[in-house]
């Protein structure tokens, strides 16, 4: 449904008094230039060039524009021949920034590597905080981690001096709280290795996550592909109070939209009701966009986010965003393409799952429901922080809840864990106590970094298999996500509902309503948390813990890796393509139902070989169901008879000139934005991913990597395909934008099916499928 944006004029009130209209004029083009960052004082906010291809494309395009759509087309590489529609055409852009997690950037900078160009082309920053496993505290995990991990760190760091890429050592804390300190701004693209890129859309940015290859296009100078996103408008009214939290808001939407609601789409969040809420709590929201299958979401540029610059010292940026602001918000009139309305007066709060980050459940309806499907009620671990919450405000919150139990002589009954985003924000918890009063309820610090999040938790107190239940603020509850555990039952809320039910110890404890019993006996409820959104005293930075790359550049360095390193390795050319169809392809698997990158290239313990795609595809498709048996990591090699795990039969059909097919189910690889997803199947012999849907992300990594993602025109031929049927792809020879493919099925008993597969392949596209990746087509074009 087609709806109208707020007007400017509202959002231009929410700025504050002082905020004047844009003028362009010689006296405003002559004032300095301001500096993207503190640590790249040569490379400048560039506002004049955004509103100019801006005003290109909406005279062109003869309508207002959402402001997402002012960011990204303000981006193109060509905004006066860009074909635009929503929804179809491919555009090309031009980000102003890369970032890069440690764990995708060993293939990005392998990859980059590969491509033979000297330096990077655009400002780009890595970010150690994926490989710190969390054990027994922060000081502890961190030197270990620092001892595990060093070929690696050493091998990103004096790839970042080389290669001119900024280095955030580890511990500095996680990749999306050092960009909102640090690195986005209203207006600016950003894209990002890591799926919750989207963080920095609290800040008025466009953020997206990617795959590492187009992190290489992009640090190569090439403009960069992304499929003309629909806007999905969230328009948002009341006010936020008492133990509703921002978090509330993006469970609430995922529980609308579900995993795939925003697939192919930018959430844009708009209306009165975000001026009640915090910078931070904005990324929050944009944070677990990712869960929705969203490409990115964003709120419009308000005072919260210039209080925000401020504190983080980059008030020049603030003002010169406010001479802009016009084009930092939404054009009065523009359409969306759906819209939800969410009133944050009535809306209370939510606490999502087990298994999957869109299973919504009030607070008040959880204990029932648990019981009711018999999910345990005994909250084993309550852990806060991670990229998605771990601000200021949300310490604080946490600690305004964990110093009421303490008052009343409590801690907590479960364990309890706090994760800080980064190093500024530990320190300043640290300065401003709230660290010890979340220690002395029971709570343990760890790193500055993913830990637990992401599956980098060294968790003894349950044995796997055991059911049980944890609760987190983090974003993503895929089964055995957290801690390898398929048993665990992990929910996902606001950090001080996480706090208040690490407290109470049980699922079924409402702190609206239920009484908690305090060590003299007597019963008291919990008051709604409060706490400052931003420190009163600068943030404390903590330890320096950034490189930068060498002003005299890097030509002269060297990036050593070792042929007989375990944890890396350099990468060999895939193979073009032949020419013709791809012939009697076998049945890999057939996986049946959920399958998100976890899945195909599991986390935790596999993290150390992220730098290894030989290694790591030892994990490929090993959490996938087997729908020929309900099995894991247990299919039927053909040529052989026998079972055996999935990389182990891939890898003997390889070594038989014999290439494979996966066929999956629907949303197919969502989840995060390794690449590793994409690489592994390539690597091991796969051609051909054929499924009903796709995440976006997954779908686009496996294009540049020139395996052929296609999927059932009628996803009900799912159902045709036997495990071991052989299945040729027909009509690549005239392989063309928007012409489908189709496909012969022979099945063991001699019949065969044929049906027709979809792709969304464009032309340069099919130019990487051809040259067998989009690395050896770059190749092709220097």
């Amino acid at each position: 449904m087609a709806t109208y944006c707020l007007t400017v004029a509202r959002l231009q009130l929410a700025l504050g008094q002082g905020v004047r209209r844009l003028h362009v004029s010689a006296a405003f083009n002559a004032k300095a230039k301001v500096s993207m960052s503190r640590f790249e004082p040569s490379n400048y906010v560039n506002y004049e060039k955004l509103n100019e291809n801006v005003n290109i494309v909406r005279k062109r395009l003869n309508r207002p524009l959402t402001l997402s759509e002012k960011i990204v087309y303000g981006h193109l590489d060509d905004p006066v021949g860009q074909d635009i529609a929503r929804g179809r055409t491919y555009l090309r852009l031009r980000p102003d920034r890369v970032a890069m997690q440690d764990a995708t950037a060993q293939m990005a900078m392998l990859q980059f590597i590969s491509s033979g160009l000297p330096q990077v082309a655009v400002p780009s920053t890595i970010h150690c905080d994926h490989l710190i496993e969390a054990q027994i505290g922060g000081a502890k995990d961190l030197a270990r981690a620092k001892d595990i991990n060093a070929e690696v760190y050493n091998f990103l760091a004096s790839a970042g001096a080389k290669y001119g890429v900024g280095f955030w050592k580890p511990g500095s804390g996680i990749i999306h709280q050092i960009i909102l300190e640090n690195y986005a701004y209203p207006g600016v693209l950003l894209i990002g290795t890591d799926s919750h890129t989207p963080n920095g859309g609290g800040l008025g940015s466009i953020c997206i996550g990617v795959g590492g290859a187009d992190a290489v296009d992009v640090m190569a100078g090439i403009p960069w592909e992304l499929k003309c996103p629909n806007v999905i408008g969230v328009k948002l009214t009341g006010k936020l109070s008492g133990w509703t939290s921002p978090k509330d808001v993006i469970l609430k939407v995922a529980g609308i939209l579900t995993v795939k609601g925003g697939t192919g789409a930018i959430v844009e969040y708009h209306g009165p009701g975000v001026d009640s809420i915090s910078c931070t709590g904005m990324a929050t929201i944009c944070n677990m966009g990712a869960e929705i299958g969203a490409t990115t979401s964003v709120f419009p540029y308000n005072h919260r986010m210039k209080t925000y610059l401020e504190k983080t010292g980059r008030g020049d940026i603030a003002a010169l965003a406010d001479d802009y602001a016009d084009l930092l918000v939404p054009d009065a009139g523009c359409e969306y393409d759906s819209m939800v309305e969410i009133n944050l007066d009535e809306l209370k709060p939510h606490i999502n799952g087990p298994f999957t980050p869109d299973l919504a459940h009030p607070m008040a309806d959880i204990g029932a429901t648990a019981v009711k499907n018999g999910w345990p009620l005994e909250v084993k671990v309550g852990l806060i922080g991670s990229c998605t919450n771990s601000s200021y405000e949300d310490m604080g919150r946490s600690a305004s809840v964990a110093k009421q139990a303490l008052d009343k002589g409590l801690k907590c009954k479960a364990a309890f864990t706090i994760t800080p985003g980064s190093e500024q924000i530990r320190a300043t918890i640290e300065r401003d106590g709230y660290s010890k009063i979340l220690g002395d309820v029971g709570g343990m610090v760890l790193a500055n970094a993913c830990g637990p999040c992401i599956g980098q938790w060294d968790r003894r107190d349950v044995k796997k298999g055991e059911k049980n239940t944890i609760v987190t603020s983090y974003n993503r509850n895929f089964t055995a996500r957290n801690d390898a555990n398929p048993a665990t039952h992990a929910f996902v809320a606001s950090p001080e509902i996480v706090t208040a039910l690490a407290i109470a110890g049980t699922l079924d404890f409402n702190p609206e309503v239920d009484y908690l019993t305090a060590a003299n006996g007597e019963k008291f409820k919990l008051k709604p948390p409060s706490a400052d959104e931003l420190p009163k005293l600068d943030f404390d930075p903590g330890q320096d813990t950034y490189q930068h790359p060498p002003a005299e550049g890097g030509s002269k360095l060297r990036v050593d890796v070792s042929p007989t390193s375990t944890r890396l390795q350099l990468l060999e050319p895939f193979d073009k393509w032949a020419g013709g169809d791809l012939e009697d392809l076998q049945i890999l698997i057939k996986v049946k139902g959920k399958c998100t990158t976890d899945h195909i290239s599991a986390a935790g313990p596999w993290l150390k070989f992220r730098g290894h795609l030989d290694n790591i595809s030892n994990n490929m498709l090993i959490g996938a169901v087997n729908i020929e048996n309900d099995g894991v990591n247990k299919i039927k090699n053909q040529l052989t008879g026998e079972y055996g795990g999935v990389p182990d039969v891939a890898r003997h059909y390889k070594a038989n000139g014999l290439s494979w097919v996966v066929v999956g189910d629907d949303n197919y690889g969502e989840g995060s934005s390794r690449e590793h997803a994409a690489l592994e199947p390539r690597h091991l012999g796969g051609r051909c991913i054929i499924v009903k849907s796709f995440a976006r992300i997954h779908e686009t990594n496996l294009k540049k990597q020139g395996m052929l993602p296609l999927t059932f025109q009628n996803p009900a031929d799912y159902d045709k395909i036997r495990p071991d049927d052989k299945i040729s792809i027909k009509g690549l020879a005239t392989f063309t934008p928007g012409k489908p493919l189709s496909t012969v099925v022979k099945h063991s008993d001699g019949t065969k099916d044929e049906f027709q597969l979809n792709h969304t392949f464009n032309e340069t596209q099919i130019e990487w499928f051809q040259a067998g990746s989009a690395l050896n087509r770059m190749k092709e074009l220097q």
